[in-house]
């Protein structure tokens, strides 16, 4: 394990969290980031991570700019894709020259990108992979994790089952950012996340609230499981099937009454009820979010299968609104979105 060469390609607050984990661990491990000020951070005094328990400090990381990929000479065993999935084609496309015959490419995205990986760099070189990791970056070089290893989860998969014997040697390199479950059907697992992250992510932003605030709101409760349903029949609608993630057991999913409250519940039991999600933080950077490729893939699943999505097309299209500074985030939207839904209904 020492010896294989691991590149993480994107080293924003979860890929610095995953980057601390290995290289505190002695994995020989290179990061690799857009952000250029992070990148000098991190050069200059490593990195800062803050969790709630813990503050690990990681010095002499080896940490280069997009741009210092053209004069690498190794190729890598393991890359490590945690760019948002917005970004994850183009990544991948790069790194595809610097990544061994034999290596392998792992994304790890909230959307459906695996299969679009498996294309760039072969499905002889890409396993699927699902994460549950809440971290935040707004100064250079430190972050704020929220779920410490022990509240890290991830999923491990085969895109095909000629794969399913490269699975373990990944495993083993991500038991050192959290805990692991492999799975039999990583992309109906991807799936069951995308389906949370259409109960959460649009809404929190829009509204600017965490998820303890929300909590307080009357009304969005209800709203959030309606986008769950919704992206459940979409998904069902696609083949995807009800599959245990976060840890939970079959068991706890599998034909449960309350399957979108058990997730949503198991979310919140661990994230700090103070986090801001991924999207939100997008919004405050003044950034792209992933809407378009959580509700947004929601909303054309629907329509390829005929599975009527309103509660995810107007929280596609308030975001939208927010990202173009049209809207503020802020309580009002929660008002915006069931005044759209009265007159849709």
């Amino acid at each position: 394990m020492m010896s294989k060469k691991i590149a993480i390609l994107g080293t924003g607050a979860n890929g610095s969290c995953a980057a601390a984990d290995l290289t505190r661990n002695g994995l020989d491990v290179v990061l690799i980031d857009q952000w250029p000020a992070h990148v000098e951070a991190m050069r200059s005094d490593g990195l800062r991570i803050e969790m709630p328990e813990e503050v690990l400090e990681v010095p002499d990381l080896r940490a280069f700019h997009l741009c210092d990929v053209a004069t690498f000479k190794d190729k890598f065993d393991i890359v490590m894709l945690m760019m948002k999935s917005y970004d994850a084609l183009w990544m991948a496309e790069l790194i595809k020259p610097h990544l061994a015959d034999d290596g392998l490419l792992i994304g790890a995205q909230n959307s459906t990108t695996a299969l679009d990986l498996a294309e760039i760099v072969g499905h002889d070189r890409s396993i699927g992979c699902v994460v549950e990791l809440s971290s935040q970056l707004f100064t250079p070089g430190v972050v704020q994790r929220n779920t410490p290893p022990a509240r890290t989860w991830f999923a491990l998969g085969a895109l095909d089952p000629s794969m399913e014997h490269r699975v373990a040697e990944v495993e083993a390199i991500f038991k050192h950012i959290g805990k692991v479950t492999i799975s039999d059907d990583i992309l109906s697992a991807k799936w069951m996340k995308l389906i949370v992250n259409s109960m959460t992510m649009a809404i929190r932003s829009i509204m600017g609230m965490t998820s303890g605030q929300i909590a307080e709101v009357e009304g969005v409760r209800d709203l959030i499981l309606h986008a769950g349903e919704e992206a459940l029949a979409a998904g069902q609608a696609s083949g995807y099937k009800i599959v245990p993630i976060f840890g939970l057991s079959s068991e706890q999913v599998e034909g449960s009454n309350r399957l979108l409250e058990t997730l949503i519940d198991k979310l919140r039991a661990d994230v700090k009820v103070e986090t801001r999600n991924a999207m939100y933080q997008d919004i405050l950077k003044g950034r792209r979010t992933e809407v378009d490729m959580l509700n947004g893939f929601v909303c054309e699943l629907g329509r390829q299968h005929g599975v009527p999505t309103p509660v995810n097309d107007v929280l596609l299209d308030i975001t939208h609104k927010v990202m173009a500074g049209e809207l503020e985030p802020g309580a009002e939207n929660f008002e915006r979105a069931r005044a759209a839904l009265a007159l849709s209904a």
